[in-house]
């Protein structure tokens, strides 16, 4: 009978491994939007996933490794996946309502989500060290709405003169406040219908024709 290798002690299954990573970063994540990144520890990270310390020094060597590999995957869920939804659209309005939808959706299956989007950008401001180019949500979506905005002007659906970075700097301003309502302020019945409105109002639908 061959005799078949033990997996040594403290080595788990690849699938158990990757829940346990899950289960780590969820839970980092609500400890760094409560908390903030100073105040977060890993003890109190592995309270909240119901693991030990070791256990989280075994998946990440540091917090700050752990920090940025959160902000890595909740810009993916929120941002990445907003931007790539809009890109179905071809005017400036449908891709912001497609946009925003899209982040209103993913924030408001979990508050925890949008909370630490809402501190990941304060903590960029304290820390300048946690926002490098390849981290910060702010940068991300600044670049999405500039590049919309200029698609828009070539495309003569918005006037040439428009101030194109207040115009994009606005837009962000709505969006994060959106996202501060969802981590901290309302549910997600009442941001879905906040979110419609600013809809409408975008799309003029919300204006009674000029007399």
């Amino acid at each position: 009978m061959p005799h078949t290798a033990s997996r040594g002690p403290g080595r788990p299954p690849a699938a158990k491994a990757a829940e346990t990573r899950e289960r780590i970063l969820r839970a980092a994540r609500e400890v760094f939007g409560e908390l903030g990144y100073d105040a977060a520890t890993f003890q109190a990270i592995a309270i909240r996933a119901d693991l030990t310390r070791p256990a989280i020094n075994h998946y990440f060597a540091s917090k700050r490794l752990l920090y940025q590999e959160v902000v890595d995957q909740t810009n993916a869920l929120v941002i990445e996946s907003a931007v790539q939804n809009s890109q179905r659209e071809s005017t400036l309005a449908g891709r912001i309502r497609a946009f925003i939808q899209s982040a209103v959706q993913a924030q408001g299956q979990d508050r925890a989500v949008a909370a630490f989007l809402v501190t990941s950008v304060l903590e960029s401001e304290r820390h300048p060290e946690l926002a490098g180019a390849d981290h910060d949500s702010r940068e991300f979506t600044r670049g999405y709405l500039l590049s919309a905005l200029k698609d828009a002007v070539e495309a003569g659906e918005v006037r040439s003169d428009i101030d194109v970075e207040a115009a994009a700097e606005m837009l962000m301003a709505v969006m994060w406040g959106l996202g501060f309502y969802a981590g901290f302020v309302g549910d997600r019945q009442r941001l879905v219908a906040i979110s419609d409105q600013f809809v409408a109002l975008l799309n003029g639908k919300a204006w009674h024709p000029a007399r």
